[in-house]
């Protein structure tokens, strides 16, 4: 499985920026407002990142491999 440079690149961002921070400002503000479901919630992003992380690695080895003589 090998993704175009772009995706990879929008991908990991969203995998090492965009979910953490989400989750975690979700978090924050339900320890503050009473939101519910903080802890699913937080537990929901963590599965995705690792997910999207293990599928980011797997390409990246593929384009590896390619890359090497």
């Amino acid at each position: 499985m090998k993704l175009n440079d772009k995706v990879y690149d929008v991908l990991k961002w969203v995998t090492m920026i965009v979910i953490p921070a989400l989750a975690t400002a979700y978090v924050g503000f339900a320890g503050i407002w009473g939101w519910p479901l903080a802890d699913e919630i937080a537990k929901s992003a963590t599965v995705i990142c690792t997910l999207l992380g293990a599928l980011l690695g797997i390409s990246t080895a593929q384009y590896n491999k390619d890359k090497e003589p």
